[in-house]
């Protein structure tokens, strides 16, 4: 296991031992104060250069990627993937070779086939690679701003600190993550996250979307939706991914809506201090109804606020790569 991602890259959560996820966490801890500044920016990685390499379509992570990336000072390359060579049938490693040569220290970078992110890093071991998402394998960064998003409310409510608590409010935390596991990348990362930080996990959804190795994932899985519900602390929902062909595992929207939709009746089974998550987008009326996503439960926007401070935190680790001291 990987105790620390500082100068090191990160492809995956799987490796990452529970200390490596709570430095992560810890240090975005200080980037939040970063964002609630007026001048939002800090020179961590002046001089220092990442390039934003998305061949898959992204609105959340490419913006909070950049954003992360400038409010550290670095330069960014961003790649236009429709109009670059890749469209006239540039191998990615050529790509990447070309990207390497104007001078890089970091490639953030999201694609459509599973282990892509660790095939670049072989292609430019001196360069810091980062996965933003890779097929249906890892979306790690993701994992770490869920965790963080859990860990920062549970905080709050208890009048402390996310870096006062560590892993200690995970202990035997109950997660439930529902919706189309089997092509998410969002549901491996999450569970790889929370099992490592101590909680108990349950996955819920149609048989035909739960992989066909589920039994060896470290998680149970919920036979009564309904059930897992009042069982759940955190209630984690994922959209069906149409453009994996998730559409064509289900009858139709409308049935997975009825068994396995969080809708205005069922969130009434949820305890008041329950959290509500969705990585986004959102497909409202399918996996979450309207007024479920807007209730004060939910912590939706605030994922979305949290991938700048866990990103930059990715950022500085990765890239600067110091054994010591903090982020001023």
């Amino acid at each position: 296991m990987i105790d620390s991602i500082r100068g090191d890259n990160l492809l995956s959560l799987n490796d990452l031992s529970r200390e490596a996820i709570v430095e992560v966490l810890d240090t975005a801890e200080s980037f939040v104060e970063v964002n609630q500044r007026s001048i939002k920016k800090v020179p961590a990685l002046k001089g220092r250069v990442v390039a934003s390499l998305f061949f898959e379509e992204s609105t959340r992570t490419r913006l909070s990627f950049e954003t992360a990336a400038k409010r550290l000072s670095a330069d960014v390359l961003s790649l236009a993937v429709a109009s670059s060579s890749v469209k006239k049938g540039e191998s990615l490693r050529d790509t990447i070779a070309t990207i390497d040569a104007l001078g890089i220290d970091a490639v953030v970078m999201r694609h459509q086939s599973s282990g892509a992110a660790l095939q670049v890093s072989r292609y430019v071991p001196h360069v810091r690679v980062i996965n933003a998402g890779d097929g249906l394998h890892q979306h790690p960064t993701q994992g770490l701003l869920d965790a963080f998003t859990i860990r920062q409310a549970l905080a709050e409510r208890r009048g402390t600190t996310g870096l006062e608590t560590g892993a200690a409010l995970f202990a035997n935390l109950h997660i439930l993550i529902v919706g189309d596991i089997r092509h998410s990348r969002v549901a491996r990362s999450d569970i790889a996250a929370y099992v490592a930080l101590g909680a108990q996990v349950r996955v819920a959804a149609p048989g035909t979307l739960l992989p066909e190795d589920i039994e060896n994932w470290p998680v149970s899985v919920a036979d009564d939706f309904d059930e897992a519900l009042e069982w759940a602390d955190v209630v984690g929902l994922l959209r069906l991914q149409r453009e994996r062909g998730s559409g064509s595992f289900v009858p139709s929207l409308g049935e997975f809506t009825q068994t396995h939709g969080l809708t205005f009746e069922r969130a009434r089974r949820l305890r008041p201090e329950v959290l509500i998550m969705h990585p986004g987008p959102m497909n409202r009326g399918v996996e979450i109804d309207s007024r479920v996503a807007d209730l004060p439960a939910a912590v939706i926007e605030r994922q979305v606020t949290n991938g700048v401070p866990i990103r930059m935190a990715v950022l500085y680790l990765t890239v600067a790569g110091s054994k010591e001291g903090s982020p001023k």
